[in-house]
């Protein structure tokens, strides 16, 4: 299994800046990088979530290590009310969220994020109701095209949608539905022309944008007096919504309690980019709570 390498670790710590006795909630274990960071920084207790069944042995290791410095719940982490009542907590001193895909996910083609191996087309997190296979079989062309214009930022989505519904019967794996998109969208520059439809079908599968909305809503009723919510996003869709609901805090007629802690998003450093590409398009956005 790949390395995965949390996105400006040294960034998401310094903004967190986690205190002794304090406890933080890890929406998005994965391999535990932020996890790893907040109880090395200090003697504080973390609660992790990941919907993604793979990180469990990662997580059963960090238990033996940390105690009852950790908990983990396989859950979404939409679900944070819940996960953190499991464990007797109310509040929280802070939260951080990876949005990105992992590399457990990206590394394995038997998952069907990427279609520069062939596999099984999936695209599932974890905890999903249906597949990408499912998505593009069952959707109208119409909301297939809907869905590809709208969550891939695709212009020539209909053009797409009515070319995979016309070759539906040919459509088994990934490289067979890149090849479709292929053949009726021309690459232009360095980007492969089959990325964002590739990228509408996951979020549309795994419900990325609608758990982001609600994990930030559950959250803001959830923090202690001095709590964050810090949050590295990685395209424009979820970087809108987090930035205008942080900016929806900041200005409310409550504007008083909470506050941006950046007025404009973080990114990460040049070495960081060299040493790991995948961090290119990352944006880090942080909301404080004064009182």
């Amino acid at each position: 299994m790949q390395e995965h390498i949390s996105v400006m670790l040294k960034e998401v710590l310094e903004m967190l800046a986690p205190q002794d006795e304090r406890i933080y909630f890890d929406g998005t274990f994965g391999g535990g990088g932020y996890t790893k960071a907040i109880l090395e920084a200090t003697n504080c207790r973390v609660i992790a979530s990941d919907r993604d069944s793979v990180v469990i042995p990662t997580a059963n290791k960090f238990k033996e290590i940390y105690k009852d410095r950790f908990d983990f719940s396989h859950s979404k982490f939409s679900d944070v009310r819940t996960i953190l009542s499991r464990f007797n907590v109310e509040k929280i001193d802070g939260a951080v969220l990876d949005l990105g895909v992992s590399n457990f996910q990206l590394s394995n083609a038997e998952r069907g994020f990427s279609f520069r191996e062939d596999g099984p087309l999936s695209m599932e997190m974890g905890l999903c109701e249906e597949s990408a296979f499912d998505v593009i079989r069952n959707a109208s062309e119409q909301s297939l095209a809907n869905i590809i214009y709208e969550l891939g930022e695709e212009r020539f989505s209909r053009r797409i949608a009515k070319n995979i519904k016309k070759n539906l019967s040919k459509i088994h794996g990934t490289k067979d539905l890149a090849d479709v998109i292929h053949s009726c969208v021309p690459r232009t520059g360095k980007t492969d022309s089959a990325t964002k439809t590739f990228q509408a079908l996951r979020i549309f599968v795994n419900k990325e944008l609608e758990e982001l909305r609600m994990v930030l809503h559950e959250l803001i009723n959830l923090l202690n007096p001095q709590g964050k919510i810090i949050v590295v996003s990685f395209h424009s869709l979820e970087d809108r919504i987090v930035k205008l609901f942080f900016k929806e805090m900041a200005l409310s007629e409550d504007k008083e309690k909470f506050q941006l802690i950046t007025k404009k998003p973080l990114v990460p450093s040049d070495e960081e980019i060299l040493f790991n590409p995948k961090s290119r398009s990352a944006k880090l956005r942080g909301l404080y709570m004064i009182k």
